[in-house]
Formats: structure tokens, sequence, C-alpha cells
């Protein structure tokens, strides 16, 4: 007797959004449509590098505030500030 193939929804050809593809992903099994996958080459070339500095924690509190106010994240922020005390300092 063959082996009866599960019952899967086709995976659409275009997400309208990331919060699409997720919530698709979240209620579905990749394992469900492995047939459908396929190899792809990647090279990653990460040029971006992460610098930690201590912050005072009051002065950490009052930038995470500024930086909701703002509507960015605490890091975008802090690089914007900076780059803008730079600029003006050289």
């Amino acid at each position: 007797m063959p082996k009866s193939r599960k019952q899967r929804d086709p995976i659409p050809r275009h997400f309208r959004s990331v919060a699409e593809a997720a919530e698709f992903w979240d209620s579905h099994d990749l394992a469900d449509y492995w047939d459908q996958t396929r190899e792809v080459g990647v090279e990653v070339d990460i040029q971006r590098r992460m610098f930690l500095t201590a912050l005072e924690p009051e002065l950490a509190k009052k930038l995470v505030a500024c930086a909701r106010k703002q509507g960015v994240s605490t890091e975008t922020l802090i690089n914007v500030w900076l780059t803008e005390k730079v600029t003006t300092s050289t």
C-alpha cells in the first residue's frame, strides 16, 4: 500500500510582509515542504563591528527614553548623536 501524502497548504508565491511569512511558517512545518526546497550558495562579508561601552545606568535609562520618544532604537539614536558630535568637532 503506497504511503499517502499529507495534505498541505501551498506556499504563497509572494508574502506581502515579513510578518506574513513568519505567520505562515509559524503554523507550517518546513519538513512538509522539503521537496520544494533547493540548495543555494550564499557569501557573507560582514563588515560591521560592534563596540561595547559602559554607560552609567541613569544615562542609559535616559537614552532609552529619548530613543522611544523619537521612535528609533537606542543604538540608532546613539550613532546619530555621536556622528553629529564627531562631525561638528573636527
